[in-house]
């Protein structure tokens, strides 16, 4: 699918305007914001390639990936205003990059051989650990460790990417659908209040 090395940019591109909008708001400096959308850029699918060994981590040969985070940084200052404009636009740039990162950490982990156990959690490293790292960094308590449905979502996806691809010889579709189940679970998740409570 040659379709989706641009989707691993969009990814990219949204993980990046979501740190940087984040810094923005922890009033970090320009060094401090670029810093931190790049780690929430890359740093689920650095994790990812180290523990799978997929060397060297993608990003560090192709400059696509720095030309995007940069153009994430630009386009969070630059129209900052509209899209804080937009209803809980942390939460829609964050949804995007977790149900791309899912899929691309899934399919990753499968081309390099290793079982559906290890790539549905791959695929869970890869949507997530760039926003812990984020959270992490900007003194926030990381999503995953709240209460709110996050990875979840991305191993249901997870799981419905590896069940399609197991019955149907249609990549495209398999992609498309493990997409939208991450998008659909979190948004209604969080527009109804679901969460996995623990005790009482």
């Amino acid at each position: 699918m040659n379709w989706i090395y641009p989707l691993d940019l969009i990814g990219t591109f949204v993980f990046a305007v979501s740190g940087v909008l984040t810094a923005i708001d922890k009033r970090f400096d320009l060094v401090g914001s670029l810093i931190i959308g790049f780690v929430t850029a890359v740093g689920g699918g650095t994790l990812r390639d180290l523990l799978i060994g997929r060397f060297p981590v993608g990003w560090l040969t192709n400059r696509h990936y720095f030309l995007v985070i940069a153009g994430g940084l630009l386009a969070a200052y630059l129209f900052r205003g509209t899209i804080l404009k937009l209803r809980r636009s942390m939460f829609l740039f964050d949804t995007i990059g977790i149900a791309v990162f899912t899929v691309l950490g899934v399919r990753t982990t499968l081309a390099a051989g290793l079982n559906v156990e290890v790539c549905l959690i791959m695929g869970v490293v890869s949507a997530v650990f760039g926003g812990v790292l984020r959270d992490v960094l900007t003194n926030e308590v990381p999503l995953i460790f709240r209460k709110e449905i996050y990875a979840t979502a991305c191993l249901a996806g997870g799981i419905v990417y590896l069940g399609l691809e197991s019955v149907t010889q249609l990549p495209s579709l398999s992609t498309v659908v493990a997409i939208l189940t991450v998008l659909i679970i979190r948004y209604v998740s969080v527009r109804r209040g679901w969460s996995l409570r623990v005790g009482v």
